[in-house]
């Protein structure tokens, strides 16, 4: 029960915080520069998150990661915790693509928009292809995507289907697929529970996929080049 009182109350605290701090760096106009407000708020709500939530968090293969040149994190969905695990361990100015419905929650969503994070409506494709094309030219001046590429949480805690959106804005902005793996998110939390339970959460990442010379129509072989990679980073393939 205090675990459960404790992920409520830290989500609707942190949430309503850091969302107002956002909004009002853009109602007083401070700019983007890395490591700024931008990045800084994102990342403080994702550690009070954890250290509100007494989570384990721990990183394996940041070797891998670009540290401050753009790339698209591509990573599986098991849990409400994954966005902050990748906020305490990814390198980079990160801004994460979500549905478009989150866009319209109130406070949250204009924190969203004033972030330069991406929304993306799923249910249009021809909307969505040209929101990942329109924030690839974002991604290559210097920030890195987070995509969750199944689009929603998995409910088995399986690798679900893949979208096509996120290897379209890798290749768009010519910039690298790091595939990135959670594990142990859902157990601690999984889909559809606000019963947090104890346990380590770790996030895995691969080694960079270029896409340098790349096309629209390698989007598909460069989905199966990524999914492998996260399979052999422990990912559970699906049915």
């Amino acid at each position: 029960m205090i675990a459960c009182l404790r992920y409520i109350f830290s989500m609707c605290c942190c949430t309503f915080y850091h969302s107002g701090r956002l909004v009002l760096a853009g109602l007083r106009g401070v700019p983007f520069v890395p490591g700024g407000m931008h990045d800084q708020v994102p990342r403080d709500y994702g550690q009070d998150l954890i250290r509100w939530n007494r989570l384990d968090i721990r990183a394996e293969g940041l070797e891998h990661a670009p540290g401050g040149a753009p790339c698209v994190y591509v990573s599986n969905h098991l849990s409400w915790f994954d966005i902050p695990a990748l906020l305490a361990v990814l390198p980079g100015s990160l801004r994460f693509v979500a549905k478009q419905e989150l866009m319209r929650v109130p406070l949250f969503g204009a924190a969203m928009r004033t972030g330069g994070h991406i929304g993306v409506d799923r249910r249009n494709l021809t909307s969505a292809v040209a929101a990942y094309e329109s924030a690839g030219h974002t991604i290559r001046s210097g920030r890195c995507a987070v995509v969750f590429v199944e689009g929603t949480r998995s409910r088995d805690g399986r690798l679900q289907a893949f979208k096509k959106g996120p290897f379209v804005l890798a290749i768009v902005a010519q910039v690298p697929v790091i595939p990135v793996v959670v594990v142990g998110s859902f157990q601690v939390l999984p889909r559809g529970s606000i019963w947090p339970r104890p346990g380590p959460i770790v996030v895995r990442v691969g080694q960079p996929i270029s896409t340098v010379g790349l096309a629209y129509e390698d989007r598909d072989r460069l989905s199966a080049q990524c999914r492998a990679a996260m399979v052999a980073l422990g990912a559970v393939e699906g049915t």
